[in-house]
Order: structure tokens, then C-alpha cells, then sequence
């Protein structure tokens, strides 16, 4: 048994890593709120715009878009794959990583990554999976234009031929103790909603259908990505939060195991001292 100087050296060092996870569940705890409500308010306008590319698939202007065409072979898949810069949050990344693993071996096609936070390039790159892209340190309060390179590079292949499909792998933020992955087809656009205006008809387009569809469509692409990177947050902090109330509640678990196996080795001393002492008095008579 350890000396009960060296148990009171283990019981003041839990007891300062539970004072740092509390610390960092409470911060996470902030955070998380305010990326709530950035989903909140995202997610009105990613369904307002996905019912228009609905709309658009079963319109039928004199220009046909490429988005909208797959391909007759496909060859070369592009994932843009949305994980976390830091840790410490739980099983999120292993989750999403482990998913985008199993859609990795189920395709036939060659695969290669466009990265959106470190941890997810740092593991692709183990795996042996080749990063076209890589954006990272993204900020808790992300902006479009933080991403805008990741997903402008998978919608450039995509126009350009290098790519036959185009993946978006996020975490969906559910509740505060449920994150769940998710794996989208971005491109082409999938045939997937219902539109609000069945039957035959058609918007009517300025300047023309051509201009209005390329600018419509790239920027539809880039609101799907950047409004996976703000689940992606929520989900970060949420997961966090619940992995450092988890670190704080063990930390307090083993304080009080350190502080009766600290009363043992105390009294055991006391024990020891008291038969010496008795030992000796015995032993002068």
C-alpha cells in the first residue's frame, strides 16, 4: 500500500484535473447554446432552398444542368468529409470516421477526401485514403467563407470530370446527448424531395435559365456544406460538454476511493505506532 503522503499527492491531482474538466464543461456548455441556435436558424433556409432544387428537377427550362445528369460510369468519388479540430469530445469522430471508413470499402469507385477540420485529414491520411483539400482551425463560429475552399474544390472536380459524385459527411446534431453521422449525396443533385408545385411547369428566368442555374446551384452546394460544419459544431460542443461531465463525475468517484484508501494507510499507520510503542514499553519493563 501507498504512503498516505503520496495517496494525499494523488487525491490534490484528480482533484485539479476535476477543477480543469469542469472548467471546460461549463465553457463547452456556453458554446453549445449559441451553436444550437446557428442551426436553428440555418436549418430554415437549408430546407427553403433544398425545396427549390426540388422544384427546379422536376421544372423544365431549355437549359439542362449538369448537377442535375449522373453519370453513366462512376469512376471517382469525392467526400467532403466535417470532423472536429480538437478532442476531448466523446465518440463524436470516432463515429464519423468510422462511417466514412464503411463507405470507403463499399464503393467501387476510387475515393479521395476533401477535408474539413484536422482530425478527420490526420486519420484519412493513416488510412491510406488521399486528401485532395484540407481546411482546418475553423473557428467555433464559423463563416461561409471559412469553407468555401473545401467545397469550391469538390464542386470545381466535379464540373471538371474528376469527380463522378460528390459526398457530404457530417455529424447531425439530434439533442444534446445524440449526435449522429450522416452521409449526403451532394452531387449530382438527388431526386430525393418532393416538390412543393407537382405537375408540369417552369419558373421563369432573368437573364436567362443557363446564368441563373450555374450561380443557384454552386451556392446551394456551398449552404448544404457550410450547414454541415454548423451541425458539425453543435454536435462538437454537445458531445464535449457530456464528455467532460463525465471526467468531472469519475474524477469526484476516485477522490472519495483515494480518500478511504488514504484513511486505511493513515490508520494502519497509527495502528503500527501504537504497537511499537506498547512493544517497547513491554520490552523496558
Amino acid at each position: 500500500m501507498a504512503s498516505a503522503k503520496e495517496i494525499r499527492g494523488q487525491i490534490k491531482a484528480v482533484q485539479n484535473t476535476a477543477k480543469i474538466t469542469k472548467a471546460m464543461e461549463m465553457v463547452a456548455a456556453s458554446k453549445m447554446r449559441k451553436a444550437q441556435q446557428r442551426v436553428f436558424d440555418a436549418r430554415s433556409y437549408a430546407e427553403g432552398i433544398r425545396q427549390v432544387i426540388a422544384n427546379l428537377m422536376q421544372a423544365h427550362p431549355e437549359y439542362q444542368h449538369s448537377f442535375f445528369t449522373p453519370r453513366e460510369s462512376v469512376k471517382r468519388i469525392g467526400i467532403i468529409l466535417v470532423t472536429t479540430d480538437k478532442g476531448l469530445c466523446g465518440g463524436l469522430n470516432t463515429n464519423a470516421l468510422r462511417l466514412a471508413v464503411k463507405a470507403i470499402r463499399g464503393q467501387d469507385a476510387e475515393v479521395e477526401v476533401v477535408n474539413i477540420g484536422r482530425r478527420g485529414g490526420a486519420f484519412m491520411r493513416r488510412f491510406g485514403v488521399n486528401v485532395s483539400g484540407s481546411v482546418e482551425n475553423i473557428s467555433d463560429t464559423p463563416e461561409l467563407a471559412d469553407i468555401l475552399g473545401a467545397a469550391d474544390l469538390a464542386i470545381d472536380r466535379y464540373a471538371a470530370g474528376e469527380y463522378d459524385e460528390v459526398h457530404l459527411l457530417y455529424s447531425e446534431f439530434i439533442n444534446t446527448m445524440t449526435q449522429k453521422p450522416q452521409l449526403t449525396q451532394l452531387l449530382p443533385c438527388p431526386e430525393n424531395e418532393e416538390p412543393s408545385h407537382p405537375g408540369y411547369w417552369d419558373y421563369l428566368y432573368e437573364p436567362d435559365s443557363q446564368i441563373v442555374l450555374d450561380g443557384l446551384l454552386r451556392r446551394y452546394i456551398e449552404s448544404l456544406v457550410y450547414h454541415g460544419v454548423l451541425e458539425n459544431k453543435a454536435c462538437e460542443q454537445s458531445a464535449r460538454m457530456v464528455a467532460m461531465k463525465s471526467a468531472t463525475d469519475n474524477a469526484k468517484g476516485m477522490v472519495k476511493d483515494l480518500q478511504i484508501t488514504y484513511n486505511k494507510a493513515r490508520q494502519a499507520a497509527i495502528t503500527q505506532e501504537l504497537a511499537e510503542i506498547v512493544a517497547g514499553g513491554a520490552a523496558a519493563q
